[in-house]
Formats: C-alpha cells, structure tokens, sequence
C-alpha cells in the first residue's frame, strides 16, 4: 500500500453550489486505527451514500492516476505533467498492484494489524467533478470503470502508509470491475 489518507468534510465547491464533502483526503503518517466503520479521524459528509459498515473505508489504485493526470491535462485543469496528490480520489486507501479487475467481491486483505473484506465498487457522484476540477470526471470514471472499492473492516487495528497487503481469495465469483460495469448499464 502507498498511502493512508484522511479528510473532515469540509465545504465544496460544485457547479450546484457550495456542499459539505470529505472527498479531499490528504495522506497520514503513521499508524492510523482502523474501526469497525473506518479510519479515525476520517468523515463522510453524505451518510445515505457514505460510509457504514460495507462502506468503511474506500481503497483505489495508484495504477489509474496517470489516467486522471493525462485528463485533467487535456480538460485544461491541470499542467501537462502535473501530479495528483494523493487521496485526491477520495480514497483511504491508495493501493499498488491490486486493480478492479484482480479483486473480488468477498476476496480479503491481511494487513499486518487489520484484515479488510472487499465489499463492492464505489459508485461516483458529482462531487467527483469537483475535486477533479472538470465537469466529466463522472463519466470518465463510468467508462474507464476505474472506481476503486469499498472494504469491510473485519479485524479492527492500525493501517500504516507502506504496509504490505496479502491477498485472501474469497469465492471469486464477480470481480469489482463487472460488479461496476453491470451497475453502471443502463436499464434495459
């Protein structure tokens, strides 16, 4: 794991208007507890979308992040060659080496002092565009099927930037990339 990342909501600029959100991680040093509806210290603004048990903590890989670098370059948000900070997804987690297409809903992951179960993709919404700073960050993550996944504490502890993750293969019946491409279909 790259990085540990927290936020408090705070106010957000939207093209609806200002709306409180902790989509604006920032990275921590250190040990951070993890519970059983996630990272102390962190806050999820929108509860009916946010957070709970099946939703404690949002992990996302490090791998899409010259994705939404190139981007948001090309939308004229950011510089040719600028970086994302981390957590700039709204993510707590931001993992390396464990992508959509290899994890599974019911698949595990041993952290030295935790153990989290991967519950299902995030579904994103317009807060998305604004911490991005373009209008199709949205629509880009529908397509690209880059949403990263939520995650189940199962065993309370510490997370640290750096930690090794292991793999637990669960049933591996629908892996989160065509968890999120059936979700995001369009009704028939």
């Amino acid at each position: 794991m790259r990085y540990v990342n927290r936020a408090v909501a705070e106010d957000l600029p939207t093209e609806a208007g200002s709306v409180k959100s902790a989509i604006r991680k920032r990275p921590v040093e250190g040990p951070v507890q993890v519970r059983l509806m996630g990272l102390q210290g962190d806050e999820q603004a929108d509860l009916s979308v946010h957070g709970g048990v099946s939703k404690a903590v949002y992990a996302y890989p490090h791998e899409h992040y010259a994705f939404w670098q190139t981007v948001r370059a090309q939308a004229g948000v950011a510089a040719w060659g600028d970086t994302l900070a981390p957590g700039a997804l709204g993510e707590n987690l931001t993992l390396q080496g464990l992508l959509e297409t290899e994890l599974y809903v019911g698949d595990q992951l041993r952290l030295p002092h935790c153990l989290l179960a991967v519950s299902e993709p995030r579904t994103p919404c317009f807060k998305l565009n604004a911490a991005l700073g373009f209008k199709h960050a949205v629509k880009l993550m529908s397509q690209s099927a880059f949403c990263g996944c939520y995650l189940v504490v199962l065993e309370a502890g510490t997370v640290s930037a750096g930690d090794p993750i292991t793999l637990l293969p669960g049933p591996r019946e629908v892996n989160i990339r065509e968890l999120f491409r059936a979700r995001m279909r369009p009704a028939d």
